[in-house]
């Protein structure tokens, strides 16, 4: 049976080798514990899937205003435990936790065809600004 819970206290290294055990892995500064700390330090909204005994099986990790926007900025969910409607009860628990505030995420390469399959729409409009060097 898996339990889905907001949770407050997540340790970094738990965090790590969930990001590990996910494709998420490969996208995330999983070698620097300062950042995953910081990462989950200012997270306003961690939901985590668990199975009986407590291991963590998958996790959204965002940053709402519980009003007008929430970005999902981690959706991952253990390899071992994909393709079972996780990473969606993961959303759905999300956005009930954020019910007035429109779902915004960024979609891993390996992980674009998954969103419009459970009914999220594809926009377009996405900027990304990485060093301050580039602003003109």
């Amino acid at each position: 049976m898996i339990s889905y819970q907001i949770e407050q206290n997540l340790s970094p290294a738990e965090f790590k080798e969930l990001l590990i055990r996910s494709t998420l892995g490969e996208r995330r500064p999983i070698e620097d514990e300062e950042t995953l700390s910081k990462m989950l330090q200012h997270a306003n909204l961690i939901v985590c899937a668990r199975d009986d005994k407590g291991k963590l099986l998958g996790i959204a990790r965002s940053l709402s205003d519980f009003s007008y926007c929430t970005y999902l900025s981690d959706l991952a969910v253990d390899e071992a435990y994909q393709k079972q409607g996780i990473g969606k009860e993961l959303i759905r628990q999300t956005k009930l936790a954020s019910a007035k505030a429109k779902l915004i995420l960024l979609s891993a390469p390996k992980a674009i065809n998954y969103y419009p399959k459970i009914g999220m729409t594809k926009w377009e409009q996405c900027y990304v600004l990485n060093n301050l060097e580039d602003l003109k």
